[in-house]
C-alpha cells in the first residue's frame, strides 16, 4: 500500500489511524480540510477513529513533512497534503472556499523584491482573502 510506505518513508509507525486518515486526505476532492473536517469524514465512512487522535496524527503528519498545515483567516487551521509544488491561496471570506492558485510573475516579483533588499528567498505563504465581486 502506498500509505504505508509513505508513512514509513516519513520515520512513521503505520498504524490503522495514521493509515485511515491519510487515505481520508488522499482521496477526497477538498483538499484542504479541518481536524473536524477529517472526523467527520471518517465517521461518515464509519471508521472509528476519535478526534483526539485526528488532532494527534494531523500535527505527527504535519512535523514529519506529509501534510502542511494553514491558519487562514480567523484562525482555524486546515490540512492539505505535501504534493511537493509550490502554490498559493485565495480565501473566499463569504464562503471560506479556499482555492489554490500558481502565477509565475507573482514567485518572479517576489524573489526580485526580496534580492532589491539583498536578501534570498527561502520560503513564503502568500494568501488573498477574497469577495465575489457585485
Amino acid at each position: 500500500m502506498v500509505e504505508n510506505s509513505e508513512l514509513r518513508k516519513a520515520g512513521l509507525k503505520v498504524t490503522l489511524p495514521r493509515v485511515k486518515i491519510l487515505q481520508m486526505l488522499d482521496s477526497t476532492e477538498q483538499r484542504h480540510m479541518s481536524a473536524e473536517d477529517v472526523y467527520k469524514a471518517l465517521m461518515e465512512a464509519g471508521e472509528d477513529v476519535g478526534l483526539a487522535t485526528v488532532y494527534r496524527v494531523l500535527t505527527q503528519f504535519e512535523a514529519a513533512g506529509l501534510v502542511v498545515r494553514h491558519n487562514f483567516d480567523g484562525g482555524h487551521a486546515v490540512f492539505e497534503l505535501a504534493d511537493g509544488g509550490h502554490h498559493d491561496h485565495m480565501v473566499n471570506l463569504d464562503t471560506n472556499e479556499v482555492i489554490e492558485f500558481f502565477d509565475s510573475e507573482i514567485e518572479k516579483r517576489q524573489k526580485e523584491i526580496v534580492a532589491e533588499h539583498g536578501y534570498e528567498l527561502v520560503d513564503h505563504n502568500l494568501v488573498l482573502y477574497v469577495r465575489k465581486k457585485k
